[in-house]
């Protein structure tokens, strides 16, 4: 596994290098990872983090079109929902939605800073935790299987893999200090650029555009454009609170906002009928 350091070394790391530490670091992918990564390395690693997730979302993706190539009733949709989902969770190794638990138990421990970050780093989960767990994956697989056509629903899940990633990309700006000096958070907060954030959100928003333009015609661009929009507030919302409540960010905080970004982009396209 790799190691991450906080010793603040300025050191940069290959393209190939960065792809490798992404893959490593958030995925389940069996890959020849580097032996530690340091803070000048993050920014590069981060930047990757929406590729990975088209990635997981065109696999989950391949899932749920299969299964609707076998029926295309309700009960195969909520099956195909069901099996996306756990792509995205198995891929992962279950780590942004154990991210999701832990912040769900400190931000909702009524304490702040210190006290609120050790109630996170405990082994257990809290009833807050498992609440956040079972409303999160319920209302993802539920929403997904709202969607009635195969290829928007497809297409939405991998917009909404892409924008909970490419949330995180926006809250590893100067605006959201890490809450630890060490782990994850304290690697990537602050360090990525105003070019990268302006470019991750550009090019997700415009793919949006695009990608729901080329499958359904307009109707579902402007949907698509609008749930990554809903998305992104919502990872920006869950970074503000984490900045209020913890005193920053850390790597449970970024895992929250991958699954609850990625849940809202799904519950927008469930209620606009896409």
């Amino acid at each position: 596994m790799t190691a991450i350091r906080g010793d603040g070394t300025p050191e940069q790391t290959s393209r190939r290098g960065a792809w490798v530490a992404a893959a490593s670091l958030f995925t389940l992918i069996p890959v020849r990872a580097p032996a530690e990564i340091r803070p000048g390395q993050m920014p590069g690693v981060i930047a990757r983090l929406p590729v990975i997730g088209g990635l997981l979302g065109v696999a989950a993706g391949a899932v749920l079109l299969a299964v609707g190539a076998v029926g295309a009733g309700p009960a195969h949709r909520l099956l195909g929902a069901t099996l996306a989902v756990a792509v995205l969770a198995v891929a992962t190794g279950g780590l942004h939605l154990d991210g999701l638990a832990d912040t769900a138990d400190g931000l909702g421990s009524r304490r702040r800073g210190e006290r609120a970050l050790e109630i996170m780093r405990r082994s257990d989960t809290g009833p807050m935790g498992v609440t956040a767990l079972i409303l999160t994956i319920g209302l993802q697989v539920t929403a997904l299987a709202a969607v009635p056509a195969r290829a928007p629903a497809a297409l939405g899940l991998v917009a909404a893999a892409i924008t909970g990633r490419t949330a995180v990309v926006l809250a590893t700006g100067p605006a959201f200090p890490a809450a630890r000096p060490d782990g994850i958070g304290a690697l990537a907060a602050g360090m990525t650029p105003g070019r990268t954030r302006a470019a991750a959100a550009g090019l997700l928003l415009g793919g949006a555009l695009a990608a729901g333009a080329l499958t359904a015609g307009p109707g579902l661009a402007l949907w698509l454009t609008v749930a990554v929009l809903a998305g992104l507030a919502t990872g920006h919302a869950v970074a503000r609170a984490a900045r209020t409540v913890l005193g920053g960010l850390t790597g449970d905080v970024y895992g929250a906002i991958i699954e609850l970004s990625t849940l809202a982009v799904l519950l927008v396209l469930a209620l606009a009928g896409r």
